[in-house]
Order: structure tokens, then C-alpha cells, then sequence
């Protein structure tokens, strides 16, 4: 039996070897590194851009430290679900989207047809920032293949500040994306917000407090009436977590959420439309002892087992999770 570095010499994309938790080959739980995406359901992909921040600089390096962080969540059937959600489901790590930081504007563009070469394969994506803005070209791209996307948006901040054209800014992007239809706010929900701004945008916003007050059911009542059958789109800016949670980002602001109410809404959102997901703003220069990405992992992970589930992995009854 073949061990250890699976992330090159796996044989196939369903594959799960026997590592050394601590060495090895580094991707996201361990899949195999390859741009072949026949057959495949979901590529995992680093966007490492950060020149958009308003605050700490940093999240470029994130995309390599979820993967670190991932290596536990490769060893065991997956929990609550439990499954190995790659008997079922088949996926690559693509590698990162290879940008020029010195032409800044060539970035959205970059990104937007890296997004739109994995997208026209019918290979849904999983995509690790980097600073919020790189979910505007993500949702370009995914908008020019399924229409106005539904957004369920995690996040401390609302960012839909005021924008302008070629504005680079993770926080102004999203009032963007809803002026230029990319995002039908009717059937989108901003989490976990602490920040005020004048204007909603038309999204429903469910702040942190609203949340520790109400419920996580309360809440997903909220998203899965407004989302109805609409294709869904994640972005998960890991400041949506409390930074006790997820300190390693760069505007962190204390009373979000905790770790467990924002992985129990992602797993309740297994009846939905599901797209595709970013995981985005992890800056490990500022993490303790990895929490952050080992968050950001998880819940990129459950996101993965959401759709094995769709395919058909059976494990736990869905009640019992």
C-alpha cells in the first residue's frame, strides 16, 4: 500500500492514504494536486492577494496556512456527518491563482478568468483568500454561469461602502456587485455583523447580537426563505468570527460570533442551492496557535460535506448532526 504525500501520488481523486499528520505534502486534506478537472465536483483554490485591506496586511499568505491546517480534518470520517465525504465526492487542489501584484489592475480580470477556466468545466470551486475583494471577480464569474447569485455573506463589516469604478477596496466591493446585478440582494443575507453603516442595500442582515439573542435556527429560517432554490454563493470572511475565535485576520471586532454557531449554520445549509464558497482574510501573522485557520478549515471542510451529502455519502442521519 502506497503512503504518505498523497497530494502528488494519489492515484485518483477519490483516494485517501495513510500520512503522518505532522509531514508530508501539503494541500487542502490532502487532495491531490491536479488542474485535470474531468469528473471532478469541487477544485480548491488560493487566491494570496491582500492589497485591498484598509487595515493589517497579511491574508495573502492564507490560502497556504488553511491548507496546514486541514491535515487533521484529512485523517477521519468527517464529523457531525460521518462519512469521508471523498468515497463520494471528487475533488482537487488546483493550486493558487497566479497573479501579478506589481499591475494591481490587472488583478479583478485575473482572477475573474482564473474563476471563469474552472467554472466552464461544471466544477463547482472552493476558493481560499486572500482579502475580501477577491469575491467580486469569484461572484463575476460565477454570475456569467448561473445568473444573479444569492449571497449569504459572514462577515464583521457590511462592506458595501461607497464605491467607484475600478475601486480596489474589500470594503466597497459588495455594494458593487449589487449595483451591477451580480448579486440579488433579494434573496441575500448578510451574518455576524457588528459594524453600522446608513444602508442596508437591500440585503437582510442578521447581526452578531441578533444571532446570540435569536438562535442559529431562527437564523436559518432567515437565509433558506430568502435563498429559496436560488444559486447560493458562501463568502466567509473569518472576521464574521468573534476574535477570540479568529484573532489571525485584519479588522478584527470583538462580540461576532463563535466558532460553533457559524459551523452549524454552514451545516444547516445543506438543502440550498450551493454553488460555490470563498473562505477569505485569514492572516496567520496575527493568529495564536493556528485557531484561525484551523477554523477556516472547518468550515471550508463541512462546506465540502454538504455537497458529498447531495451526492449521495450517507452517514449520521441529517437529524442526529
Amino acid at each position: 500500500m502506497t503512503k504518505g504525500d498523497q497530494a502528488f501520488r494519489a492515484a485518483s481523486n477519490n483516494e485517501r492514504m495513510e500520512e503522518m499528520t505532522y509531514g508530508g505534502a501539503l494541500s487542502f486534506l490532502r487532495r491531490r494536486y491536479s488542474r485535470d478537472l474531468d469528473g471532478v465536483d469541487v477544485a480548491v483554490s488560493g487566491v494570496p492577494y491582500d492589497a485591498s485591506v484598509t487595515y493589517r496586511s497579511g491574508a495573502r499568505l492564507g490560502p497556504r496556512a488553511i491548507r496546514e491546517a486541514s491535515v487533521q480534518l484529512a485523517e477521519l470520517s468527517a464529523f457531525p456527518f460521518g462519512f469521508d465525504p471523498f468515497k463520494t465526492l471528487s475533488v482537487v487542489d488546483y493550486g493558487d491563482c497566479f497573479l501579478d501584484p506589481h499591475h494591481p489592475l490587472t488583478i479583478p480580470g485575473t482572477i475573474e478568468k482564473h474563476a471563469e477556466d474552472i467554472l466552464k468545466t461544471d466544477t463547482k470551486m472552493l476558493t481560499f483568500g486572500g482579502d475580501h475583494f477577491v469575491a467580486y471577480p469569484l461572484l463575476k464569474a460565477h454570475a456569467k454561469k448561473h445568473g444573479p447569485i444569492a449571497l449569504v455573506q459572514f462577515d464583521a463589516h457590511c462592506d458595501t461602502w461607497e464605491d467607484d469604478e475600478g475601486r480596489l477596496d474589500h470594503g466597497t466591493m459588495f455594494a458593487r456587485a449589487v449595483a451591477e446585478g451580480i448579486v440579488d440582494v433579494s434573496k441575500s443575507t448578510q451574518i455576524g455583523l457588528r459594524t453600522y453603516n446608513d444602508s442596508d442595500h437591500g440585503f437582510e442582515i442578521l447581526t452578531a447580537p441578533w444571532v446570540h439573542r435569536n438562535g442559529i435556527d431562527a437564523a436559518l429560517d432567515i437565509i433558506s426563505a430568502r435563498a429559496g432554490d436560488t444559486p447560493l454563493y458562501i463568502s466567509f470572511d473569518v472576521d464574521g468570527l468573534d476574535p477570540a475565535f479568529a484573532p489571525g485576520t485584519g479588522t478584527p471586532v470583538v462580540g461576532g460570533l463563535a466558532s460553533w454557531q457559524a459551523l452549524e449554520l454552514i451545516r444547516g445549509m445543506g438543502e440550498l442551492n450551493l454553488v460555490g464558497m470563498d473562505v477569505v482574510e485569514v492572516a496567520p501573522a496575527y493568529d495564536h496557535s493556528e485557531i484561525t485557520a484551523i477554523a477556516a478549515a472547518a468550515v471550508a471542510h463541512d462546506w465540502l460535506c454538504l455537497l458529498a451529502a447531495k451526492k449521495g455519502a450517507k452517514g449520521l442521519p441529517i437529524g442526529r448532526l
